[in-house]
């Protein structure tokens, strides 16, 4: 069974339509936009791309110790990812607000699995796809988590494999 180990709510306000999320050990900078995926991914760091009329992301993160369930909810996307942390020290990254650090505890250093999912909030639209620069078709989302924010991830990671 699966077993929550820590979790941590963050507020980002991207910057040139993306945030990321990466180990402090790695230079969190240089990673190329790509049209085919939200999640762009290289080892140490995992950036979402948002749609330019995003201003305000509530992010959490959960840290788990196997494959955690399924949540229900309207999610707009859903990502997965492996990324290798070689440190274990987390900090959320945007271009313009730099670092914000991280206090969620990992249990080691090692290949993790990470599952990315979000929705937007739809009175915050029109929304345009960063992918494919079309008008979005967002669900009308009730959901709490959203408050004030116009796009609410939740971001599941596990290990996999330990260094």
């Amino acid at each position: 069974m699966s077993k929550l180990l820590d979790a941590f709510d963050a507020h980002v306000s991207p910057s040139y339509r993306t945030f990321g999320l990466y180990d402090t050990l790695v230079d969190p900078s240089g990673l190329p936009a790509n049209s085919e995926s939200w999640l762009l991914s290289a080892p140490g760091l995992v950036y979402m791309q948002v749609p330019a009329q995003v201003i305000r992301v509530t992010v959490r993160l959960e840290s788990w110790s196997t494959l955690p369930s399924e949540e229900e909810a309207r999610w707009f996307g859903r990502e997965e990812v492996d990324v290798r942390f070689p440190g274990g020290d987390l900090a959320i990254h945007t271009v313009d607000g730099g670092r914000q650090d991280v206090p969620l505890i990992l249990p080691s250093p090692g290949l993790y699995r990470m599952r990315w999912q979000w929705m937007f909030n739809s009175e915050s639209g029109p929304f345009v796809s960063p992918l494919s620069w079309r008008t979005l078709e967002v669900p009308a989302a009730q959901d709490e988590r959203l408050n004030d924010a116009d796009q609410y991830c939740l971001v599941q990671m596990w290990r996999t494999s330990a260094e």
